[in-house]
């Protein structure tokens, strides 16, 4: 029988599970925490900083693309390299990783800085905020590279099992940017009251300080040897692989979020009580961003799991774990929707105390949370493929979803057949029912195994069953 060792030495049962799976969980909510803070102390300066730095978080997604594709890319080459027991190979992958990401934000960084202007009229930020904007903006961009590297740097961690590294470094960070922010943001503790350059500021230093924790853990580890710096012969052959798994995964990520961006301008125009419909989907999403972060963590594990059992020549033992994985989390976050369900309305109260906007918001809601099994199962079941670099059915898949299904039948049922924002909160349970549905078919039936970096063939010895 085959022997096992090095990250498949343990098994891969539900402990293993839970055990990669909480610290990931802390560590998007530490996440979502550094933005919310950002947005609480923005609207305790004044509603114009609040307005800014909510347009150009989302504005600096586009920002961000190729740092998080290269962060798939990397999960998917280095867990399977480390299942595979290559650990030379691994490090020659974090080394590249790390070059290719933040050499490409450096070109980003440079593109945005002779673009700016246009980038904000290309968004319509009103001229009173145009001056606060452009100066988030330009802190933001020359904080690019460095958040590459730190978004990078914690892909490669999770990909070698290492998830206390990037939680301890989103902790750092969290923190550093809480006290910069009521500190410098709003004045306290006698500290200078910088206002709104505060918040920019802090939001640079907290992910500095996370990245330099990073690159001394890296070194700390070993994952930055010099000796197994990458050749350029070894780096023509390895990038490939990279740029295979990485560019659907970014086109995937531009792809969702232009599709959220029309779903709000399909809800924006509806016929009637658009204005209402609008804040009520915004103040339901915070809410429901919130719920959705564990599912994001295991997306996460389902992708270092299913990589590692790739790269082991195991694919079906990889099919299993991915079941797993998905199994646990619908059954977790089901749990929790359940859980939420009967306090729906005055959650929605908390996030808006105009009652119309509430109304929408409980009505958002209520399909979304209804949406959880089959929003959390694709997403899982996303994770899985990523893992094994089969990014491009991933795309497909969430891109059909998107735009085949969700808006043109939000558009149809808010515009026409229903003529009011219920539509569209029902075409988004329909897409997330088809997506999960087409998922579970391409997971169970097509050969994504085929993606990774072993073709997905089975080694000929014997493995022990997991």
């Amino acid at each position: 029988m085959h022997k096992q060792n090095g990250l498949l030495a343990t098994g891969v049962g539900f402990r293993e599970i839970w055990s990669l799976s909480w610290p990931q969980i802390l560590m998007m909510f530490l996440t979502f925490l550094i933005g919310f803070v950002d947005v609480w102390v923005g609207g305790r300066i004044d509603r114009e900083t609040q307005a800014a730095i909510g347009v150009l978080a989302q504005a600096m997604f586009f920002f961000q693309v190729v740092a998080s594709a290269v962060a798939n890319g990397a999960v998917a080459a280095v867990s399977q390299s480390e299942g595979a027991g290559r650990h030379s190979r691994a490090n020659r992958y974090v080394w590249l990783c790390l070059l290719a990401g933040v050499a490409a934000s450096v070109a980003i960084l440079l593109f945005g800085l002779l673009t700016r202007d246009l980038f904000l009229r290309l968004l319509q930020v009103p001229e009173s905020i145009v001056p606060m904007a452009r100066y988030f903006l330009t802190v933001l961009l020359l904080l690019l590279p460095i958040q590459s590297f730190f978004i990078i740097a914690n892909a490669l961690f999770r990909a070698r099992r290492l998830v206390m590294v990037p939680l301890l470094a989103w902790g750092l960070a969290a923190i550093l940017n809480t006290v910069g922010d009521f500190g410098f943001g709003l004045g306290l503790w006698g500290l200078p009251d910088y206002g709104y350059a505060g918040v920019a500021w802090s939001t640079f230093v907290s992910v500095t300080a996370g990245m330099l924790f990073n690159f001394a853990a890296l070194l700390r580890v070993g994952m930055l040897d010099r000796k197994q710096f990458p050749r350029w012969r070894w780096v023509r052959c390895a990038s490939s692989y990279l740029i295979k798994v990485a560019w659907p995964s970014g086109l995937m990520q531009i792809v969702w979020h232009t599709g959220y961006l029309v779903l709000f301008a399909i809800t924006g125009s509806l016929p009637s009580g658009s204005v209402a419909a609008l804040a009520g989907m915004s103040a339901g999403m915070r809410l429901e961003s919130i719920l959705f972060l564990p599912p994001m963590a295991f997306n996460f594990t389902a992708s270092i799991l299913v990589g590692n059992l790739i790269g082991a020549g195991q694919p079906e033992a990889a099919r299993r774990v991915g079941y797993r994985i998905a199994a646990v989390g619908v059954a977790a976050i089901t749990l929790m929707g359940l859980a939420l369900w009967p306090f729906l309305p005055q959650a929605a109260a908390f996030l808006s105390p105009d009652p119309e906007t509430a109304a929408q918001a409980v009505s958002y809601l209520r399909y979304n949370v209804a949406a959880i099994p089959f929003t959390v199962s694709g997403l899982i079941l996303i994770g899985a493929m990523t893992g094994a670099g089969a990014t491009l059915y991933t795309m497909f898949v969430t891109g059909g979803s998107i735009w085949l299904v969700r808006l043109p039948l939000a558009l149809y049922l808010g515009h026409s057949l229903l003529g009011r924002a219920e539509g569209v909160w029902i075409s988004m349970f329909v897409s997330q029912a088809v997506q999960a549905l087409v998922c579970l078919g391409v997971y169970r039936y097509a050969d994504w195994a085929r993606f990774g970096m072993g073709g997905g063939k089975t080694r000929k010895e014997d493995a022990r069953r997991i």
